[in-house]
């Protein structure tokens, strides 16, 4: 069964006249004739009563009306709701970012879909890489910006950034008034960690400079990190853009010696085509990072 026949059976029975439903859909009446013929024998019912004068519904035809209109006015939907959503004038997007990806990049690229596409349901999740990543892999998001590497083959991944660690420090701190001071300087110094695979990054360095960090606290909250930090409860080695804006009470110290450094990636499911909002979003946000 087709719509096409759908709407070739509704207009007969509007017209109750095969030579008018015809005419009305630019048809030659052996050709409607034929298509109800089909549809008749696929539903295994007479759908019409055909008299000399006009053409009424059987039973069967009565109760095929009322189901047929119904499926036209969705499948009108459906294709409305498409043609909004490849045009940008509908539909829903859902992201993910890991927190300082979401802290401080998306803001910007959000303002500015929002300016380009307002009819779009915009949905943003914070998490952890590992999170943000079976959100993707679950199809929970299109998009989600994760540290790498991202475990497993399910992704496509677009680089985002990459990042140099740095350290935040109280203000005060004679750090704060250091040029370039190496990480080996700092075996004696109190840690607040951030949660997540940035700790893990951070705390590989200390190792590799030789000495164990001496945490005094640590947090899956950026804000949290920052307060601790002003509050003189350490220091905190952190991804340049966790630390990115300025910190009341704190100072951004970059490091001498070798680099630490994070990449960060933008994954999708591998094989699923993003949507023409998803790829808008991906346009905006890879533009906000390099800006």
């Amino acid at each position: 069964m087709e719509l096409y026949q759908l709407e070739y059976f509704l207009e007969a029975a509007r017209q109750r006249s095969f030579t008018r439903a015809a005419a009305k859909l630019n048809l030659a009446q052996a050709a409607l004739s034929e298509q109800m013929r089909k549809l008749e024998a696929e539903l295994g019912a007479r759908l019409f009563n055909r008299g000399r004068r006009e053409t009424t519904l059987t039973p069967a035809g009565e109760t095929l009306r009322a189901h047929a209109e119904a499926l036209l006015v969705q499948a009108l939907a459906t294709r409305r709701a498409v043609g909004d959503q490849v045009a940008l004038k509908g539909g829903r997007l859902a992201v993910g970012a890991i927190p300082s990806v979401s802290a401080c990049l998306l803001p910007a690229a959000v303002a500015a879909f929002r300016r380009r596409h307002p009819q779009v349901e915009l949905a943003l999740l914070e998490g952890t890489s590992e999170a943000v990543a079976q959100w993707v892999e679950a199809g929970r998001i299109e998009l989600g910006a994760v540290q790498l590497p991202a475990s497993g083959d399910a992704f496509r991944t677009t680089p985002l950034l990459d990042e140099s660690f740095v350290l935040l420090v109280p203000r005060k701190h004679a750090l704060a008034r250091r040029r370039l001071p190496r990480l080996a300087e700092l075996a004696r110094e109190a840690f607040v960690f951030y949660k997540g695979r940035a700790r893990d990054v951070a705390q590989e360095a200390c190792r590799a400079a030789g000495f164990a960090p001496r945490i005094a606290c640590e947090s899956g909250e950026l804000e949290t990190i920052r307060s601790l930090v002003a509050a003189d409860l350490g220091i905190a080695l952190l991804p340049e853009l966790a630390a990115r804006g300025t910190v009341p009470g704190c100072a951004v110290v970059r490091l001498g010696g070798d680099p630490i450094g994070r990449s960060v990636a933008l994954l999708q499911r591998k094989g699923q085509e993003l949507s023409p909002a998803a790829q808008s979003f991906r346009r905006l946000l890879i533009g906000e990072a390099v800006a």
